[in-house]
């Protein structure tokens, strides 16, 4: 499975997710819960145990590798995201070798495609950048690192904001899988699904990095005052869900 590994920008610090994150990531849970509609985000202490419980046993399955999300000038843990769906293409005879990536065994080889979800912000965080910021880690280190074929992403299909957001990093849309799976509200939820592929990764780096250096933009006839929900952040409530 991939090794875990801390990523880290200019705003934004990914540290593997682990059972000491528990507090903080209960506190970051617990601030205004109206953006969660779609997220399942811990609460309290209790939860969050459980919920770090939950993605550290996908991972050590093989199946996720999930990160803490740190603000990088205070330190404080902000919320979570993680690769999931980790999905291995066997054999050195499919592709041209490429020097020091093993194939094929998912003990000790990198995935051939994977999916980026299960991400939250705690409502503070969220306009400032930082899910921007940690995307781009995420994917740079997917095609560069481990230099995947494909990164996905899903949204329940009702959630138009974090559609619009995985739709400016430059992702393309699949299509929507009708009546896919139960959504967090126990309605049955239509899935949109959305991809980047490793040609395109260079445009798509290209968009984010310029989104990054412009800042997120105030809403029309306000200036810039660095929080709160802005339309060039990618949305705090962005999901797999």
């Amino acid at each position: 499975m991939p090794v875990p590994v801390v990523l880290t920008g200019r705003m934004t610090r990914l540290e593997p997710l682990a059972p000491y994150h528990a507090e903080a990531l209960a506190q970051a849970g617990a601030e205004d819960r109206s953006t969660y509609a779609f997220t399942p985000v811990p609460h309290d202490l209790e939860s969050a145990r459980s919920y770090i419980d939950r993605a550290l046993a996908e991972q050590a399955a093989g199946r996720a590798l999930p990160f803490a999300v740190v603000r990088a000038g205070d330190g404080r843990i902000v919320g979570s995201t993680r690769f999931l769906e980790l999905d291995y293409w066997q054999g050195p005879l499919v592709w041209p070798a490429v020097t020091g990536v093993p194939y094929g065994d998912p003990v000790t080889a990198v995935p051939d495609a994977a999916e980026i979800g299960n991400t939250w912000l705690a409502p503070a965080a969220q306009g400032t950048g930082i899910n921007t910021e940690a995307k781009l880690l995420m994917l740079r280190h997917a095609f560069e690192t481990w230099r995947v074929r494909r990164i996905s992403f899903r949204a329940d299909a009702r959630n138009v904001r974090s559609r619009a957001a995985i739709e400016r990093l430059g992702a393309t849309c699949e299509g929507i899988r009708r009546a896919h799976s139960r959504g967090l509200d126990g309605v049955v939820r239509s899935t949109a699904f959305y991809s980047v592929l490793d040609e395109e990764w260079p445009a798509v780096r290209a968009i984010v990095e310029l989104r990054l250096a412009a800042g997120p933009p105030a809403p029309p006839g306000l200036a810039p005052t660095g929080t709160g929900p802005q339309q060039g952040d990618l949305d705090g409530r962005l999901v797999r869900a």
